[in-house]
C-alpha cells in the first residue's frame, strides 16, 4: 500500500515540477494512530523549504493533483499540513486475507537462492569459564539468537558463532581457590559451570584477607602458559565443568552454535598480524617495548597491542579470529552481540582490521546493547550478586507453576513441559521489548502477567486463536459477502499487513524489540476484536475465521522471530 501511495503522489509532484525518490517519499510515509485520520499520511513539512510554500497550502495544492483508484482507496483528503490517505477497507481486506492464508508462515519471509545469499556470522554470547551464565547472558542470547532468526527470515545464510574465553587470570582465579579449597570435590549433583563459579566467588572473598591467593593465581597463569602439566590437568578439568554447565543452558534457552572457538587455541596466534604490522610501520613500540597503535587521530588513544614482555592480549586474538572467519566462511558480515561496556574495544579492534587490510569496517557491526539491572541495582560476578541464569529460570517457572496449577489440572509431565515454555517466554519478551541498545530493569514477577504487555499475554492470545479454531472449521463454513468491514476487523487486517515492513526494519536496524512490541500491539488488536466481533455463529464467521487462522499465522511467525514458542493452550 505504501508503494500505492509513492505512486499517487509522484503522478501529483510531476505537475508541481517536483523531484523526488520513491525511496524519500516513502520514508517519511507515516501510519497514524488514530484511525479516523486514515490509514496513511503525507506530512508536507520538509516541502516548505523546496516550495517556498507553507506545509498546509502545499498538502491542498497536492491533493488538488491527485488522481486515485477507488477500488484501492476510499477519499485522500488534505487535513492541516498533511495529506491522509484511507484505503479501501472492503477490497484491501479481502485481497490481504486471500494472499496471507495461501502463503500461512512463509508471509514476510525473504526466499532468496543460494547464489543471492549473504552469510553474516553472528557470535554471542561468548563468556568466561569461571562462572555460570548470568542474566546478563541471557539477554545477549535473546538478543543473538533473535537477530540470527531475523536475518534467516530475511534470506540471509547465518552462522552462529561462539568464542569461549577459557584462559587468563580470571580463570587461575577459580583454578587458584579450587586448589586450595577444593579437597579434590567433584560437581556430582551440582551444575559444572554452578560449581566452578563458588571457587571464583571464594576466591574474590578469601584473598582480600589472604594475599597469597592472589600471588598464587598469578603463579598458576605463568605455568598454564609455560605448559605445566599438573597445572594443564587442572585448568582442564575445571573448563569442561564449566563447558558443560553452558551446554545445558544453551540447550534449554533454545540456542545451538554451528562454531565453537576458544581462546585456549588462538590467543598467541595473533602476534604474527601484529609483528607484521610492526614491520610495515603500522604499529610502533614505546618505551617499555610494548607494541601500540597510535589512534590519537581517531579520539582512540594509544592501544597496546602486545605488552613489553610479549605476552597478548584480548584484541590480539580478536585480529586473528576475525581474520581466520572471514578467509574460512567466506562472510560477508561479522556480527559481535556485546554489551555496550566494551564500544571501546570495537571501535579499536574495527580500525586495526581495516588499516591491516583484513577486512573494510562496513562488514563489521559491534551489536552494542544496554546492561541488565535489578530493581536493588547492578550485579556484581566478584561478590556473587549476580543472578545465574539458570536459576533465574527456575524462579520465573515456579511462578508460572503457582498460575497454572490455579487455572487447570495439569499431569507433572505437562505441567512442567508448559511451566518452562512459557517462563522462556516471559523471560526473553521482557529482555527484548526494550529498545536492547537501551539499560534495563528486569523484575521477575512482573514478567509472567498473563494480562499485559508480556510474554504470556501474547502466547495466550496465540492459544485463543487456537481455540477458536477448533470450535469451528472454516472449510465448513459457507462464504458469504460482506459489504461492509467493522473498525475491529480492519485494524487486526492492517495490523497483521505491516508485518513485512517490520521485519525488514528489525533486520536493517538488528533490533528485536521492534518484533517485541508489534507482536504485543497486534495481540491487543486481536483480543479487542475478539470481544467487538462475535467470530462462531455470526453473519461474518467465515470471514472473521479467516482473520483469527491469519492472526495465529502471524503471531507464530513473530514469536518465533523473538525467540519463543507458542502453546495450543494455556
Amino acid at each position: 500500500m505504501k508503494s500505492e501511495v509513492v505512486k499517487i503522489l509522484q503522478n501529483a509532484f510531476k505537475e508541481l515540477d517536483l523531484k523526488l525518490k520513491d525511496s524519500e517519499i516513502e520514508e517519511i510515509i507515516e501510519i497514524p494512530k488514530n484511525y479516523e485520520l486514515g490509514d496513511y499520511a503525507f506530512p508536507c513539512f520538509f516541502l516548505a523549504k523546496i516550495l517556498k510554500t507553507a506545509p498546509h497550502e502545499i498538502a491542498v495544492n497536492v491533493r488538488q493533483k491527485i488522481e486515485f483508484d477507488k477500488n484501492i482507496f476510499e477519499d485522500i483528503q488534505a487535513v492541516g499540513p498533511y495529506i491522509n490517505f484511507f484505503v479501501n477497507k472492503l477490497n484491501f481486506s479481502f485481497n490481504f486475507l486471500q494472499g496471507i492464508l495461501q502463503k500461512k508462515e512463509k508471509f514476510g519471509k525473504i526466499l532468496n537462492t543460494e547464489k543471492d545469499k549473504k552469510t553474516i556470522m553472528v557470535e554471542f554470547p561468548s563468556p568466561n569459564t569461571n562462572k555460570p551464565l548470568h542474566l546478563g547472558h541471557l539477554r545477549n542470547m535473546a538478543i543473538g539468537e533473535s537477530v540470527s532468526r531475523i536475518l534467516e527470515f530475511s534470506g540471509y545464510k547465518v552462522i552462529r558463532a561462539n568464542l569461549n574465553n577459557d584462559r587468563g587470570i580470571h580463570i587461575c582465579k577459580s583454578m587458584a581457590a579450587y586448589s586450595k579449597f577444593g579437597k579434590n570435590k567433584v560437581p556430582g549433583k551440582i551444575k559444572g559451570d554452578h560449581f566452578v563459579g563458588e571457587f571464583y566467588v571464594k576466591f574474590n572473598e578469601k584473598s582480600k584477607t589472604d594475599n597469597d591467593l592472589e600471588i598464587l593465581s598469578h603463579r598458576l597463569l605463568q605455568k598454564y602458559e609455560e605448559g605445566d602439566k599438573k597445572t594443564l590437568a587442572l585448568w582442564k578439568k575445571m573448563n569442561n565443568w564449566a563447558l558443560k554447565g553452558f551446554e545445558k543452558t544453551y540447550s534449554k534457552f533454545g540456542i545451538k552454535h554451528q562454531v565453537e572457538d576458544y581462546e585456549s587455541k588462538i590467543y598467541k596466534k595473533g602476534k604474527e598480524i601484529v609483528f607484521d604490522g610492526l614491520n610495515k610501520g603500522i604499529f610502533k613500540k614505546d618505551k617499555s617495548g610494548a607494541i601500540i597503535y597510535d589512534l590519537r587521530k581517531k579520539n582512540l588513544g594509544e592501544k597496546v597491542l602486545l605488552r613489553a614482555d610479549g605476552t597478548s592480549i584480548y584484541i590480539t586474538q580478536d585480529l586473528y579470529l576475525a581474520k581466520s572467519r572471514f578467509e574460512k566462511y567466506k562472510l560477508d558480515e561479522l556480527i559481535y552481540v556485546v554489551g555496550n561496556e566494551q564500544d571501546y574495544h570495537f571501535n579499536v579492534l574495527f580500525e586495526l582490521l581495516e588499516k591491516l587490510g583484513i577486512t573494510s569496517k562496513d562488514k563489521l557491526n559491534h551489536l552494542s546493547y544496554g546492561m541488565v539491572f535489578l530493581p536493588e541495582g547492578k550485579m556484581k560476578s566478584r561478590e556473587g550478586t549476580v543472578v545465574d541464569a539458570d536459576d533465574l529460570i527456575e524462579k520465573v517457572q515456579n511462578l508460572v507453576k503457582k498460575e497454572l496449577i490455579e487455572r487447570a489440572k495439569l499431569s507433572n509431565v505437562q505441567l512442567e513441559k508448559r511451566s518452562l515454555i512459557i517462563s522462556l517466554a516471559a523471560i526473553k519478551y521482557i529482555l527484548l521489548k526494550t529498545d536492547i541498545r537501551k539499560n534495563m530493569v528486569f523484575d521477575p514477577k512482573n514478567s509472567i502477567n498473563f494480562e499485559g504487555d508480556t510474554g504470556p499475554y501474547i502466547q495466550y492470545s496465540y492459544a485463543r486463536a487456537s481455540s477458536i479454531l477448533k470450535k469451528a472449521k472454516i472449510e465448513q463454513n459457507a462464504k458469504k459477502e460482506i459489504d461492509k468491514i467493522e473498525p475491529n476487523e480492519f485494524l487486526v487486517i492492517k495490523k497483521m499487513s505491516e508485518f513485512p515492513l517490520i521485519i525488514s526494519k528489525s533486520a536493517n536496524d538488528l533490533n528485536p524489540s521492534l518484533i517485541s512490541n508489534y507482536v504485543y500491539e497486534l495481540s491487543q488488536l486481536f483480543n479487542e476484536f475478539y470481544h467487538a466481533c462475535p467470530v462462531i455463529g455470526s453473519d461474518k464467521e467465515f470471514f472473521r475465521l479467516n482473520i483469527v487462522k491469519t492472526f495465529r499465522d502471524v503471531i507464530k511467525s513473530g514469536l518465533y522471530l523473538i525467540g519463543i514458542d507458542v502453546l495450543e493452550e494455556m
